[in-house]
């Protein structure tokens, strides 16, 4: 019996522990664990760095910043932007598609060619409807700084290289943990179903997948495209991550913190996007230099791929409603 208690009680400990603010009271120093998936040759990480130089200088010490690079807290997105709700770390990086479990008006943002090239892109999400989406986070008790770079998001497989949707026909294919993009690549074909990012290795390499998508710096700093063959520069998503924060931990900062913060997040953005466009052009050619088959689509090709789309666009426009697939058009092309 008294063996029974102890086991309770060290676990209530452990449970409170995970929950209470990260504070050093003998220091005064507060402390934001940043956990994310990429590796450290990721610009995100590169960019992550200047990011808690940046806080621990503006906040003359009183927070630090710890980084958790390559998923060595959290093995997918979910968890770790699950993670930030409950205050178990106070901040992730993830892929947007993610952040949809949690707000299904994400969603909108996981459909497929949305947008022709990256000043479209930051047109909506740096405007006022892409602060909407963000501004709605913090009823999940997360705080969506900024977006910040993932890029345009490609194709590779192991069988042959994609120009139409018909190319994908039955081939084993990892999407990211998003319904909308589960039923786009069934849509074009594919046998699709989500997948952890963090065994995606492996899962390449045995054979459970034969192709998945991705941005090239992902393929590249993940060594994805050492067991892959082909990529296919579809071009089929542009994909934000966001920096996110438990939203209680931000609403207990004092007001020239919460500055500090926002100041720093406002230079990841620009500069995380700066670095991730270098390292796509230089990434891609050290890709195909060792192997890997690189090919381009025609217009004509796109539109293909577009027509097929066309049924899940209806599915997830009726199933948001709330014109928000209407009102991005509308942000994009003003």
């Amino acid at each position: 019996m008294k063996k029974t208690i102890f086991i309770v009680l060290m676990l209530t400990l452990v449970l409170s522990a995970c929950g209470r603010p990260n504070q050093n009271e003998s220091s005064d120093t507060t402390t934001i664990r940043l956990a994310y998936l990429v590796s450290e040759s990721h610009s995100s990480h590169i960019i992550g760095e200047k990011f808690k130089e940046q806080i621990e200088r503006e906040s003359d010490g009183k927070l630090e910043v710890e980084l958790y690079p390559s998923g060595s807290l959290f093995p997918s997105d979910r968890e770790a932007v699950e993670s930030v709700q409950l205050g178990n770390v106070e901040m992730t990086i993830p892929a947007l598609a993610a952040v949809s479990s949690f707000n299904q008006n994400f969603m909108v943002l996981d459909l497929p060619f949305l947008f022709d090239d990256y000043d479209e892109a930051y047109k909506v999400l740096d405007g006022e409807y892409g602060q909407s989406l963000l501004d709605e986070l913090e009823d999940y008790n997360l705080k969506g700084l900024v977006y910040a770079e993932n890029g345009f998001r490609h194709i590779t497989n192991n069988e042959r290289p994609i120009y139409e949707p018909e190319d994908l026909e039955g081939l084993k294919f990892r999407t990211l943990e998003s319904p909308v993009q589960t039923d786009i690549f069934k849509a074009f074909g594919a046998n699709a179903s989500p997948f952890a990012f963090g065994e995606m290795y492996t899962a390449l390499q045995q054979g459970t997948y034969d192709a998945m998508e991705g941005p090239i710096s992902l393929y590249y700093t993940s060594n994805l495209y050492e067991v892959q063959e082909y990529m296919s520069l579809v071009g089929q998503y542009y994909m934000p991550t966001v920096l996110l924060m438990n939203n209680d931990f931000y609403e207990g900062l004092p007001e020239d913190l919460q500055e500090v913060v926002m100041d720093a997040a406002i230079m990841f953005r620009e500069e995380q996007r700066e670095l991730a466009h270098q390292q796509d052009e230089e990434y891609l050619e050290v890709m195909k230099e060792d192997g890997l088959k690189v090919n381009e689509i025609t217009e004509e090709q796109r539109e293909k791929f577009i027509e097929a789309a066309e049924p899940v666009y209806e599915k997830y426009d009726e199933k948001l409603g709330n014109n928000l697939l209407n009102d991005l058009f509308e942000a994009r092309d003003e």
